[in-house]
């Protein structure tokens, strides 16, 4: 069976930058910027992307395109044995790990958009906001079904195939995505008191940058950019083969990163001129935009378009995540690409509703815990902070120590046809020396022993 490609440079691109783009962008990123001294967390965020985020997308990259398989076949096509298959495998199940909950809150996030086109949040006032919220999270039934939903859509998306599915999807969403950021832009920016949001997210307060912020920073930089979970190396190798990877990760960089700040100068300005508090996590989503947005003329417009770009984003994250077991289903296990789709999103789905049902003590689930964390917790823990920082470190070590640097070169170079000079010995010894040490800083922090 002839493997599909991306049909061009701009669809690598887009498709790319879909996987990165999720529901960090709209609130975690933007907020923790506010925090930490905006441009001063802003500058020190992309020096870390420079130093860890960028050498491992490229790395990965590498392994997708030199071998044209899922995340398993590629490192057992690079070395034969099962001594690195274990960054493929680790892979897969970070993004089984991240689809468990991250399902579970894109659903809330569907449900969001269906109540906001039906016009439920006319009229609404914080009591009430809190009240669909508390109903929207603990369900029971609800939450579930909009978690389904999910599921089925990024299903019948990839049973469609990378042209037809995912080229098609991302090439149409990530445009309108974009529109639709800078229509609230545009909006939030007119408010009467919106330079309050501005100053929060756009500041250069080096007083602000706390350690903890620079290991926030450093963090975000790897994880924020979609690494060690299979999704890079599974989508590069389907990129095309004159596809310049190292343009290709400095734009997806900083475009992910663009859309961010967007987004947080749709949200702040906005949530300064109501006087609201911008620290309050999923709850500025779900709570505080539609009383804003109830408030304001077109206020109703504007909530649809902003729950549809949210929705946007967490479909194409969606999109990658679920793209990793179904190309090792197809290409491992021979099977057919909509029996494969079907099996993992119903699985993930499935076994979703443990996350579902113990977002919050009072949820079902919810005292069910092991050392104070729920099932929710555990998959997010686990796969944040274990199985992709070391799935990183060691494909820094692989690709740094253990593949041949001519092999690296020639690939990186198209087979010659670019000059890549200084770059590629810059990358190289980066990667070899210098992420290794930062990604055992990313982990240390992660499980909490430095921070």
């Amino acid at each position: 069976m002839k493997r599909e490609t991306f049909s061009s440079g701009l669809a690598v691109f887009l498709a790319t930058l879909g996987s990165t783009v999720g529901l960090g962008n709209i609130w975690k990123f933007p907020y923790l910027t506010g925090q930490y001294g905006g441009g001063a967390f802003l500058a020190v965020y992309l020096l870390c992307i420079a130093f860890v985020g960028l050498p491992i997308m490229i790395s990965e990259f590498y392994i997708g395109r030199k071998t044209r398989k899922n995340a398993v076949g590629a490192l057992q096509a690079l070395r034969p044995g099962a001594a690195w298959q274990c960054i493929g495998i680790m892979g897969i199940l970070s993004s089984y790990l991240i689809m468990l909950f991250y399902s579970c809150v894109a659903g809330w996030v569907y449900f969001y958009l269906f109540k906001a086109v039906k016009g439920d949040f006319d009229g609404i006032t914080m009591a009430s906001a809190q009240l669909q919220f508390s109903e929207v999270v603990l369900g029971p039934a609800a939450p579930i079904i909009w978690q389904f939903v999910v599921m089925a859509v990024v299903a019948a998306i990839l049973v469609m195939g990378v042209r037809d599915g995912i080229e098609k999807i991302t090439k149409t969403l990530m445009p309108l995505l974009f529109i639709l950021i800078l229509v609230c832009d545009i909006r939030a920016l007119t408010l009467p008191g919106a330079s309050a949001g501005i100053d929060f997210l756009l500041q250069v307060d080096f007083g602000k940058l706390t350690a903890t912020g620079v290991l926030t920073a450093l963090g975000l930089a790897f994880f924020k950019l979609s690494l060690a979970m299979g999704t890079m190396i599974t989508y590069s190798s389907y990129f095309t083969a004159n596809n310049n990877l190292y343009a290709t990760a400095a734009k997806v960089a900083l475009s992910d990163t663009l859309v961010s700040l967007l987004a947080g100068l749709a949200i702040f300005p906005t949530v300064f001129s109501f006087g609201l508090e911008p620290s309050a996590g999923p709850g500025l989503l779900f709570m505080t935009i539609p009383l804003v947005f109830s408030q304001i003329p077109f206020g109703n417009v504007l909530l649809v378009a902003f729950f549809f770009l949210t929705s946007i984003a967490a479909t194409t994250a969606m999109l990658s995540l679920l793209e990793v077991p179904l190309a090792y289903f197809t290409e491992e296990r021979k099977m057919s690409r909509p029996k494969a789709a079907v099996l993992n999103a119903g699985l993930i789905a499935a076994i979703g509703i443990l996350a579902t049902l113990s977002v919050d003590k009072s949820s079902l689930l919810g005292a069910y815990t092991l050392l104070d964390r729920g099932f929710f917790d555990w998959f997010d823990y686990l796969s944040s902070n274990i199985l992709m920082p070391l799935g990183g470190l060691l494909t820094a070590v692989f690709i740094g120590h253990v593949v041949r640097k001519e092999d690296i070169l020639r690939e990186l170079s198209n087979d010659g046809h670019l000059k890549l000079g200084g770059l590629f010995n810059c990358y190289y010894f980066t990667l070899r020396y210098v992420t290794p040490v930062l990604l055992v800083v990313v982990f240390l922090h992660a499980v909490g022993v430095i921070g």
